[in-house]
């Protein structure tokens, strides 16, 4: 067991060469995605595909929310109020750091599985 985790990783998660390592990995990244991604065994299965799964998402609704954050302003002005406005771009701008944060513990966590993977005898 590491000494440290990275300052990125989940707190339900359990370090890397922990007995519930796996486990508790893939609990967690199924509470970052859209509950039928539950529907796939595959996923629970395989936490590997289900981490790249999980970025690729999360990456996609950054993406969106960068997106959003750019056009929001000019593509509702004719229909919101100025205050109203600026409780939506900030609404995009913390929705933006916390799908940030997520999408960098789900890269750590998946660097950690792979890098189990690898150690494991096959």
């Amino acid at each position: 067991m590491p000494d440290h985790l990275p300052p990125d990783w989940p707190a339900s998660v359990h370090p890397p060469g922990s007995a519930d390592f796996a486990e508790t990995a893939t609990a967690w990244l199924f509470d970052q995605v859209p509950a039928d991604y539950r529907l796939h065994g595959v996923l629970r299965r395989h936490p590997i595909a289900l981490s790249r799964l999980a970025s690729d998402h999360l990456g996609a609704c950054l993406e969106a929310t960068r997106q959003g954050y750019r056009t929001a302003r000019v593509d509702l002005r004719e229909h919101l109020a100025p205050p109203v406005l600026d409780q939506v771009m900030n609404a995009y701008l913390v929705e933006g750091r916390r799908l940030a944060e997520t999408l960098r513990a789900v890269r750590t966590v998946d660097e950690a599985l792979r890098a189990a993977a690898k150690s494991v005898p096959g």
